[in-house]
């Protein structure tokens, strides 16, 4: 199953710019920008009330004041579910990221959503080797494919080592922005859902690499959209299929990403999956991070 209708997301306690995650996430911006915290639960809300809208299952899980994780609202770095019943754990680059792995959210993920086998790699954390979820890896699940690009947060030993724990095959490469700065996250340049992978192709710039990503996708039967270095700056990347309770397949993208496809890209997506768009500008901004790193599918 390569969507699912039931997702959760966290909702901030104090939203705020990372200064541990800036690093190396060069989509995060440091502005003069007032109530920053409250701007981005407006547009969180906002999301949520459209997810809900368009019959998705919206978990939402209220982050806590202490101790402090301002990148909370993006949840599906730290953890995966699989249908197969396993809940897997990542090691994070941000030691503030670590402590989003909260026990009220680890306790309702094993307890209330059913997954019994737990898959724990943060112990690479202590090597400095790390693997962020569903940002370092693009999943094609019914294939059993994880496309990863290689960065300081997307290890290839970690990769490996989900790789075999989950009897999944790593289609690995290197991928980097319009500024020659390594992409961070897998999930910034590339979408797999159902029928359509949007991938910036020209940010492989191994041709070997570019060639054997492509043809893996093709031969898996994905129409493939290409998109810019600039669309990729724009958010246009950071996309993911889902589907309403009834089975209607919907792509989520935030409004800043749709606003830089073409009409012909725009129009492929739209054939396969109604486009769900909301605004989400400030967490954009501040967090380096848009509307699929806000979400986390629920499997079991």
């Amino acid at each position: 199953m390569q969507t699912t209708s039931r997702i959760l997301m966290v909702r901030p306690a104090r939203f705020a710019f990372n200064e541990e995650t800036a690093k190396n996430n060069y989509f995060q911006q440091k502005t003069e920008q007032e109530k920053v915290a409250e701007k981005a639960l407006d547009e969180f809300d906002a999301f949520v009330n459209l997810l809900r809208r368009n019959d998705v299952d919206v978990i939402v899980m209220q982050d806590t004041e202490e101790p402090w994780t301002p990148d909370s609202i993006f949840p599906n770095n730290w953890f995966s579910s699989h249908i197969s019943g396993e809940l897997v754990l990542y090691p994070m680059f941000a030691e503030n990221r670590r402590q989003e792995r909260k026990p009220h959210i680890l306790d309702f993920l094993r307890r209330k959503m059913n997954h019994p086998k737990l898959i724990d790699l943060t112990s690479w954390e202590g090597k400095g080797e790390f693997l962020e979820g569903t940002g370092s890896m693009i999943f094609d699940r019914d294939k059993r494919i994880a496309y990863c690009c290689r960065s300081p947060r997307s290890s290839e030993k970690v990769l490996q080592d989900f790789c075999s724990r989950m009897n999944f095959d790593a289609v690995v490469f290197d991928a980097v922005d319009k500024n020659g700065n390594l992409i961070y996250h897998t999930n910034v340049m590339m979408e797999v859902g159902t029928q359509v992978a949007v991938i910036c192709l020209e940010s492989i710039k191994e041709e070997e690499e570019r060639k054997k990503v492509a043809s893996r996708l093709t031969t898996t039967g994905k129409v493939i959209v290409e998109i810019s270095p600039d669309q990729v700056e724009h958010f246009a990347g950071n996309m993911l299929e889902l589907k309403s309770r009834n089975g209607a397949p919907l792509m989520i993208m935030s409004a800043t990403a749709r606003k830089a496809l073409t009409t012909q890209q725009e129009k492929i997506i739209s054939t396969y999956n109604k486009i769900l768009s909301p605004e989400l500008a400030t967490i954009e901004t501040n967090g380096g991070g848009s509307a699929r790193c806000m979400i986390a599918e629920l499997f079991y």
